[in-house]
């Protein structure tokens, strides 16, 4: 034995105590903060829906006089942030793992990349046909839609109820409010999807906490 090492603990609660210590580490490392997975998101959401909220009111007329393409670009950006910064988070993680997990977190990566990006190329080819409120819906509701979709798919994969849950309450709350309409939409968005969002965050790194 290396004298430099820590001696064995001699007896059984010790043991059991440094058991448990050691897997906390090793689930600080390999499981990361859940507030980089949701967060990014629910901030994305809040900002960008609400940006569209104010520029496309319901009723034809704009809380505050901004150009029509700003709400879109300034969602578009912070979602493909939220998008990096969830998958940086993934990708440390699963750095360190091999095996299965691995191979499911990086391909379900990849379903959020280019999925989002073979729904906005056709999004891109006819949404400048219509009229600038419901160029607004589409993008926004087709958006919204593919994130629940991908978020139930995650949570079936790694059977996850809280993030199955979220994908369903997203999806619901998604097609209330493309049955709203222009303005409704973003709106229901803004409060109610980003508020799931943020709410699951926190929750889910209390589960964090917890477990560690």
């Amino acid at each position: 034995m290396d004298p430099d090492d820590d001696p064995p603990p001699t007896d059984a609660a010790a043991a059991l105590q440094l058991i448990q210590d050691q897997r906390s580490a090793t689930a600080r490392r390999l499981d990361p903060d859940a507030r980089l997975l949701y967060w990014p998101w629910g901030v994305a959401w809040l900002v960008g829906f609400g940006l569209f909220f104010l520029r496309f009111t319901p009723g034809d007329r704009a809380l505050v006089d901004l150009p029509s393409w700003l709400p879109l670009t300034v969602l578009f950006v912070l979602l493909v942030a939220a998008a990096v910064v969830q998958a940086t988070a993934r990708e440390r993680a699963y750095d360190q793992v091999t095996g299965d997990s691995a191979k499911r977190g990086r391909w379900y990566g990849y379903a959020w990349g280019l999925g989002s990006l073979s729904v906005y190329a056709g999004l891109g080819r006819i949404s400048g046909h219509l009229p600038d409120d419901l160029e607004s819906l589409l993008w926004s509701t087709t958006s919204v839609g593919l994130i629940g979709a991908l978020q139930m798919a995650g949570g079936a994969i790694w059977l996850n109820r809280d993030l199955f849950r979220l994908g369903v309450w997203i999806s619901v709350i998604n097609v209330v409010g493309a049955i709203a309409g222009p303005g409704w939409h973003a709106l229901v968005m803004a409060v109610a999807g980003s508020g799931g969002i943020l709410v699951a965050g926190a929750l889910a790194r209390r589960r964090q906490r917890q477990q560690q």
